[in-house]
């Protein structure tokens, strides 16, 4: 246990400096959002990188934008904020 703090001490250092990490709910929402439309499983989502996944889900919302326009400009997925889960 004691060699595992050690490996580790410095950590702390790294994230106090205010690096943030992303939030799960976001990344959940992305990837859900990806599978729905691509019918593509966990594994080939979660290889994605960060702005591979973010690239996609605009594309994927310019698509749905243009393919249903209205009066009403709906939101892409990066612009939903947080849902309640019930």
């Amino acid at each position: 246990m004691r060699e595992l703090r050690k490996q580790h001490a410095g950590s702390h250092k790294f994230y106090a400096r205010g690096i943030t990490l992303y939030p799960e709910d976001a990344l959940f929402r992305e990837m859900s959002f990806i599978s729905y439309y691509f019918h593509w499983g966990r594994e080939d989502v979660q290889s994605l990188s960060h702005n591979e996944r973010r690239r996609w889900c605009r594309e994927i919302s310019e698509i749905n934008a243009s393919l249903n326009p209205s009066e009403k400009k709906e939101k892409s997925i990066l612009e939903l904020g947080r849902t309640p889960v019930r």
